[in-house]
This record gives structure tokens, C-alpha cells and sequence, in this order.
């Protein structure tokens, strides 16, 4: 029976990174050692984390006057670095749009030297709508405005991005990087857990503009933006074998015809499972339409019960995590770029079975 992996993170591999990735794995490039044996200051490892790093700038257009840091701590670390970093006896504007959203204001509230400030948020719906967002809204003297561009639970996300104006946009991008048509160059800081669409858990992604690098040094060297570029993400270990897997996920993206035909892949993959919800009698979607997520799509049936039944029945069939967060309840497929079109053929063709089984039309 095949295995499709509806899981919000970590997530599924391409097949291919995850054969070459096996071919390689006793002995890469005839060193006679693994990757995960190589010293994170030989050749071999400058050359992989180089080309992870030539690679995603290729991909995602990153202008020059960005820097490119693999780090660790996942997403959550940088919702204290930004503000650490940025904020400092200033002031941060946060949009709230549901979990992770929160959680990032929650951080830079426990920071007593900074102010922040929340200026816009969907909680009154339920986080099922992304929050307009106008220029005067904004402070012009504020230190950045932060946004969660796709919330992974609530399954939101961003179609456009707001102006700004001279006030840096820093984003938590780790749910769709890569999976979207955004411009490096309209963000200031843009930062990404890698356990969706880049690769495996332990690696963060942090794309930040040459100017918000801080400076003063701060007391946490391992939070400090400036001290990680100027290491090159060497100032510790790095993660060595998330970064080379990393790489191979970047190359198999290129290969494929790069993020703009991952985009479309992507937008007849959800096209797909949102027009099967959207005719169904039976399951139904909660988030507003325009602003419904290409990755992360939560839907749910009439009660808890049924729900249930649906993700007994279902894993079943071979489709795994497909329970909905304890949050929002209900039923989530997470579609990011490794997951295949067939899955989700197969996935609508089994709603549409269970619904039949269960009084549909």
C-alpha cells in the first residue's frame, strides 16, 4: 500500500533527494566518509554549504546586498533573535494571524526593552482571514513589521504583500518558502524553518538585507545576526547533514523548472482538493476564500465524530497526519512541494467514497 504523508512538518522528501541522499550516504564524493562524518571546516562541506547557499539564491532571486545563514533552533529561536537584533529600545509591529503569529508576539513581548506593538489581527474570526493591512496603519519610525505568511494550522497565508513603506517587512516564511511567487527584495528579513519544503528538521534558512544587520554586538552570539554573517553560519557546528540535504532538495527544485513552476504545481494541487471540498455536502472549508493557503488546507465534517471516522478510515488507506491540530480540530492536509498530484487524486477520490458511505449525494 502507498503511503501519502499529509504531515505539517516535518514533511515529506522528494523520492529522488531521498535515493541520492541513500547512495551517498556511506561514502560522499570518495572520502570514505558520510556526510554526517565530514568536519564542518573541510573542503568537501565548504563546497556543499556553497552551493546550498549559490542555489537558493538562484532560486528565490536573492539580490547581493543579502545575506544567506543556515542556522539552528528552528523558527521559533528567531522569533527572539528579530527583535534581539532589530528592536532593541524601539518599536515592533506585529500582524496576529493565528498560532505561530502569537507565538512570535509573545516573544518580543518578553523582551522588556522592546516595545511592541500588535497593529492589526484576524483573532476576532478565528484566524480565518488575513487582515488588511494600509500604509497609515504602520509607523513609519518602527523598527520592522512582522508577518507569519502562511500559518501552517490555520491555513492562511499572504496573496499579497503589504506596502510598507520605509519600515523593513521581516517574515516567518517556513510554510511556504519556496512555494510562492513573493520577491526577496520587498522583505527585509525573511526566516524559514526547513522541515517543510526544504528538508529535514535542524536547519533555519535566515535571508536578511545588508543594512539590518545590528550594530551593537549582542550578549547571545549565537542570536546575533552580524556574528553569523561574518562566520558565514560558522560560528558553531552547523548542521551539516540538514544543510547537505538541503542542497539536494535545492537542486531537485531547480531541476524541476524552479520555485515559478513549483508555484503552479502547487496551485493545481490545492486547486484540486479545494474544489472537491467546495462541491461536497459533507466537508467544508473554515478560512475565507481569497485567502486560502496553497500548502496547508484544514476542512472538517459536521462534528467531532465524524471527523474521527473520516482520519480512522483514511489512515486506513494509507493517508497519514491528516488530523487537524488540536487548535482548530477537524482534518488538515499539508501539500508542500514533495507531496505528489496523485495523492491528492487519491485523497479527493476517498472523500468522495465517504461521503457517499455517509448519506452524501
Amino acid at each position: 500500500m502507498t503511503i501519502y504523508n499529509f504531515s505539517a512538518g516535518p514533511a515529506v522528501l522528494p523520492g529522488p533527494v531521498l535515493k541520492k541522499a541513500q547512495e551517498e550516504l556511506l561514502d560522499y564524493q570518495g572520502s570514505g566518509m558520510s556526510v554526517m562524518e565530514l568536519s564542518h571546516r573541510s573542503s568537501l562541506f565548504e563546497d556543499i554549504i556553497t552551493e546550498a547557499e549559490n542555489l537558493l539564491r538562484k532560486l528565490m532571486d536573492i539580490p547581493e546586498n543579502y545575506h544567506v545563514l543556515f542556522l539552528q533552533g528552528g523558527a521559533s529561536l528567531q522569533f527572539s533573535s528579530v527583535p534581539l537584533n532589530l528592536a532593541q529600545n524601539k518599536k515592533a509591529l506585529y500582524v496576529n494571524t493565528g498560532s505561530w503569529a502569537k507565538k512570535a508576539i509573545a516573544a518580543a513581548q518578553a523582551i522588556p526593552s522592546v516595545n511592541t506593538k500588535v497593529i492589526a489581527s484576524s483573532e476576532d474570526k478565528n484566524f480565518t482571514y488575513i487582515p488588511q493591512i494600509t500604509k497609515d496603519q504602520i509607523d513609519q519610525d518602527a523598527s520592522y513589521l512582522h508577518i507569519t505568511t502562511n500559518e501552517t494550522i490555520g491555513g492562511i497565508s499572504y496573496q499579497e504583500i503589504p506596502d510598507t513603506g520605509r519600515v523593513p517587512l521581516v517574515a516567518d516564511m517556513s510554510s511556504n518558502i519556496l512555494s510562492n511567487n513573493y520577491q526577496v527584495k520587498d522583505f527585509g528579513i525573511i526566516y524559514a524553518g526547513a522541515q517543510k519544503n526544504i528538508g529535514p528538521a535542524g536547519l533555519t534558512v535566515v535571508i536578511i538585507r545588508d543594512d539590518l544587520l545590528n550594530e551593537q554586538s549582542l550578549f547571545a552570539p549565537m542570536l546575533d545576526y552580524r556574528v553569523q554573517a561574518d562566520s558565514h553560519s560558522m560560528y558553531n557546528t552547523p548542521p551539516t547533514f540538514s544543510i547537505y540535504m538541503a542542497k539536494l532538495v535545492f537542486e531537485w527544485l531547480q531541476d524541476l523548472g524552479g520555485v515559478s513552476q513549483m508555484v503552479k504545481y502547487n496551485q493545481q494541487k490545492s486547486g484540486l482538493l479545494y474544489d472537491a471540498i467546495d462541491r461536497s455536502n459533507l466537508f467544508q472549508s473554515p478560512v475565507n476564500k481569497k485567502d486560502r493557503s496553497l500548502t496547508n488546507i484544514p476542512f472538517l465534517t459536521a462534528s467531532d465524530q465524524l471527523n474521527q471516522e473520516f482520519i480512522n478510515a483514511a489512515q486506513r488507506q494509507g493517508f497519514e497526519n491528516l488530523k487537524g491540530h488540536r487548535s482548530v480540530g477537524g482534518m488538515r492536509a499539508s501539500l508542500y512541494n514533495a507531496f505528489p498530484l496523485t495523492g491528492v487524486k487519491r485523497l479527493v477520490d476517498f472523500m468522495e467514497e465517504f461521503e457517499k458511505a455517509h448519506g452524501g449525494d
